[in-house]
């Protein structure tokens, strides 16, 4: 079952992304959230027991969408090459109409001590490998992707790539289009292991 955002909730998330972005982890107090949002730190808490339940309640939101994204794009399109396309392709969308989880994810230090945000992120990075490891898969099966590099290995250099494009974007203050962006890095990549 996906994890329910009410409208406030959803709101004390995009104050949260602003936060981390501007002012990092140090940033983020409950303080700091209710000046932003102009409420009461009571009214906060109201919401989220704590600033680690709000980033654990956005990991676990990401995770289920971006599960649900992968597995609409691996079966919507015909050939094994446009699924990797389209699953980048919408994640990618998602992510420009939402920042505040690119901020999220790409914010050194989050937690560190915390069991229950470190499984939440391993949990994240399980489920993109899941959905991407089975279309290299079925791309090598059809030879269309080199078989020279196994499976994890193609994960890794096409992950690679589309974190440090995302953090590129992150880093620039979200001011290039990261869609058209991060399609021609993966396009680029395919170039580079796609069969002749």
């Amino acid at each position: 079952m996906k994890t329910k955002i009410s409208n406030k909730q959803q709101e004390i998330i995009n104050a949260t992304g602003k936060i981390l972005s501007v002012s990092g982890v140090r940033g983020l107090t409950i303080k700091n959230l209710a000046k932003e949002m102009k409420f009461s730190e009571a009214a906060i808490y109201r919401h989220f027991k704590s600033k680690e339940k709000i980033v654990l309640v956005m990991l676990q939101y990401l995770t289920e969408t971006l599960d649900e994204i992968y597995t609409a794009s691996y079966s919507e399109h015909a050939s094994p090459e446009n699924k990797l396309l389209h699953l980048f392709e919408d994640t990618l969308k998602f992510f420009k109409e939402n920042p505040h989880f690119a901020v999220v994810t790409f914010s050194d230090g989050l937690f560190e001590s915390s069991q229950e945000i470190n499984m939440a992120i391993h949990k994240l990075m399980r489920t993109k490998h899941k959905h991407i490891k089975a279309i290299i898969k079925e791309n090598q099966t059809s030879k269309n992707f080199t078989a020279i590099l196994s499976e994890d290995e193609l994960i890794h250099l096409i992950m690679g790539a589309m974190r440090l494009q995302m953090f590129k974007w992150r880093v620039a203050n979200f001011e290039f289009d990261i869609v058209d962006a991060g399609i021609q890095r993966l396009k680029n990549i395919i170039t580079l292991i796609k069969i002749k």
